[in-house]
Order: C-alpha cells, then structure tokens, then sequence
C-alpha cells in the first residue's frame, strides 16, 4: 500500500486544523492524504437501548469526513484526498493506519494562558505506540504560523517558513530522528536549529593515582560546555554533508531538555523530539522531554520513533 499523510479526523475544532496542517504536509512530500476516522462502537447494553438523536449523530458521523475532503481538495487543487472510516477502539485503529503512513497528524486542544494544552489520553497513547513519526497540531493553528511574519510584522503564509527545531540527545544520536528533521527542514527551505540541553552533575572530586572505573577522572563543569558543543557538532557532521542546503545552528545549553524546548518552539514552524521504542503495551512510553514539549510547546510537535 502506497505511504500517505494521514490525519485522524473526529470533527472537533483540533482535528481540522490537524487536517489542514496534514495537507500542507501532504503537499510538501507530494504524498496522498488521507483521513481516517474511527467510530468506538457503544458498550453492548447501550448499543442495544435506542439512543436520542443516534441516528442524526451517526448521519453526521458518515457525512463529516467526504466534507472535509471536498474542503481540503477545493484549498489544494491537485492534492489526492482519501476518507477511511473505522470501528474499533481508536488508538489500535490510528496505530494501525500509522503502520502504511508516513507521518500521523492528530489534534490537541489549547488551554490557554501558561495552563499549556491538553492532550488527551487518545492522542498520548498513539504517539506512544505509532510506528511513524506523530505531530500534534494546536486548534487554531494557521498556515501563516509555520511562516516568519511579513516585513510589515502582519502574519503570512507567502513568507519562508520559521525553522524546524530539533531536540537531540548526544549520548545515544538517532540515525531516523536525525534524517526526518534535516528532511522536513529540507522540504520546506527553513534553517534547523539543533538544540541539546544539559545540567551538570557535581562531578566526585578527583584524586591523582585513584583507579577510576572508566580510566578517566571526571570532566570539571567548566569544561562541559566545550566538550557539549563539540560533541553536538559531530553528531551532526554526517547530515550537513547529506543535506547541504540546509542552513543548520546547534546550541548545546545548559538547563532542562523540556524547558528549554519549550522556549525555543515560540518562534519555530515545528519542534522535533524522539521517542525509544518500547514493545510492552502498557506502562509508559514518553519520555519526560517529549511529555513536557507535548503539552506546553505552542509550535506543532513531531515525535519520532526511534530504536
């Protein structure tokens, strides 16, 4: 089965504007879109009481998703637009249609002011368990916000597109999480802005002649900042070479992974964290940085599955 953009459609304010970012995205990769809704059957002693108004509900449920096609192919003229419509629980109806997708687009809902925003329990376990990368999209979200505003300052989506930033971990650098962003930046024509934040440990006080473990004293809080910024560099010596019309800045920088994300996803067009793969179907499977920048970043987030 060809690879798509998929976005999962539930009629709600967060998954349109998930929609429209998904045929954006559709159109950048020149990939299909296709919208996939899940219908979660009722428990069997309701399923079998008659309901106020199912009929109507079900009616709209079937209408909604061939409108939202026919909006988005009138707003991209060429863009191939599928509907698929499931029964079953959504997260293992979302993960599978993930399973044929190139990336998944989803829909979180805002809460305002500092409160951050919501993602619920349906969107955390598919970004949990997805195979494909997952992005999140805020109600709300216009295409001018993917774009620096005009030099007038007034908000378009004729001007280049704000940069893709990507949280990256030194220690154990992702093949897959690096070539999706150098890749989505790429597309786009937007500079990568590569961060890796740390907080320094007391190191143990060093005793000449003392046998350490690693044969190596510890290296002093001073000489972290250097040894970050080298090390981050290197990591990304590969990809420069593979994508070398990507303008790339990296900044290895003292603080929280989550904290400093967040702030620096105010003024990208995407945030790109990863996530390690875990087989287990229950417990966990966020780390803490993607679980922050999930529900704080203003900017859409992608996560990506990694080894």
């Amino acid at each position: 089965m060809p690879r798509t953009v998929t976005v999962g459609l539930d009629g709600s304010a967060e998954s349109r504007a998930a929609a429209e970012w998904a045929a954006r995205e559709a159109v950048l990769r020149g990939l299909p879109l296709r919208l996939v809704q899940v219908w979660e059957p009722l428990p069997d002693p309701l399923a079998q009481a008659p309901l106020l108004g199912a009929e109507a509900e079900q009616e709209w449920t079937e209408r909604a998703p061939s409108e939202s096609a026919a909006g988005l192919r009138l707003r991209h003229p060429g863009l191939e637009v599928s509907t698929e419509q499931r029964t079953g629980d959504p997260v293992d109806e979302l993960c599978e249609a993930a399973g044929t997708s190139e990336l998944l687009a989803l829909g979180s809902r805002g809460l305002g002011g500092l409160h951050g925003f919501l993602v619920g329990s349906v969107g955390m376990a598919v970004v949990g368990h997805a195979g494909c990368p997952v992005v999140m999209v805020r109600a709300g979200e216009q295409a001018a916000d993917e774009h620096l505003a005009d030099p007038a300052g007034i908000p378009s989506a004729a001007t280049p597109f704000r940069p893709v930033v990507l949280g990256l971990d030194i220690t154990a650098p992702d093949a897959s999480l690096l070539d999706f962003a150098f890749g989505t930046a790429a597309l786009r024509g937007a500079p990568l802005r590569v961060v890796y934040a740390w907080v320094p440990q007391p190191p143990p006080s060093y005793t000449p002649g003392y046998a350490y473990e690693s044969e190596t004293p510890p290296v002093a809080e001073e000489a972290l900042e250097p040894r970050n910024a080298f090390m981050l560099g290197r990591a990304l010596e590969p990809w420069r070479k593979s994508f070398p019309d990507v303008d790339v800045a990296e900044a290895a920088v003292e603080g929280s992974a989550g904290s400093v994300l967040v702030d620096a996803s105010r003024d990208a067009g995407l945030i790109v964290v990863g996530r390690r793969v875990r087989k287990a179907r229950l417990g966990a499977h966020l780390g803490h940085v993607a679980h922050a920048v999930l529900h704080h970043s203003p900017a859409p987030v992608a996560v990506v599955p990694h080894s």
